[in-house]
């Protein structure tokens, strides 16, 4: 069923249970209700990233073999993991506002997320432009690489390396598990869309 229904319809269904479930994500003891942000945040960039590995991923399977169904693939989540990782960066903004009163801009985590952010967007203006698959392939492959061995290298200052799972509150990690797997299914909407509705 979720195959022949429109993706579009089922990006807007998932992003309202999004919505709906957030409101009601359990308290932490420190940041109160504020912390649903934090899980919409984390989910949010979770996702991106997924579909950021997913693209890399099919884009070396794509420059291996030369299939060009990894190519569209690679294509279509490209894009949606860089609308997915553009959108993220405005609510890690809200989250920073609601739970410490004031924009970090100079965190050096969200300030990478912003540079990628800006030159992921320009690479997938640049490979739309030319639409040579391989490049799409190749371009999206590096992209993640390079995305991953920065954020290695980068201070976390208020980011800890996982505070979701340092957690010993097992409603909270579910909550964000359940959470985290309906953005999921938002992206991978949006890139059924792409997939259908492009053509390498």
């Amino acid at each position: 069923m979720m195959n022949k229904t429109s993706p579009v319809i089922w990006f807007f269904v998932f992003l309202t249970l999004i919505s709906f479930v957030t409101l009601f994500g359990p308290a932490e003891k420190t940041l109160g209700t504020n912390v649903r942000v934090v899980y919409l945040h984390g989910a949010w960039v979770w996702a991106a990233l997924i579909a950021l590995v997913a693209a890399g991923l099919a884009g070396t399977i794509a420059l291996a073999t030369a299939r060009e169904p990894f190519h569209r693939w690679s294509r279509a989540l490209g894009r949606t993991g860089i609308i997915f990782w553009i959108t993220y960066l405005p609510i890690s903004l809200w989250a920073m506002q609601t739970n410490w009163n004031g924009l970090f801009l100079a965190e050096p985590r969200w300030r990478v997320a912003f540079i990628f952010g800006l030159g992921g967007l320009f690479l997938q203006l640049l490979v739309t432009f030319f639409r040579e698959p391989a490049l799409t392939s190749l371009a999206n492959a590096a992209f993640i690489a390079g995305l991953g061995f920065v954020l290695s290298r980068t201070r976390q200052v208020m980011h800890p390396p996982s505070p979701i799972f340092s957690s010993d509150v097992t409603q909270i990690q579910l909550f964000f598990i359940g959470l985290t797997l309906l953005v999921l299914l938002a992206a991978w909407q949006m890139a059924r869309w792409w997939h259908q509705n492009e053509r390498v």
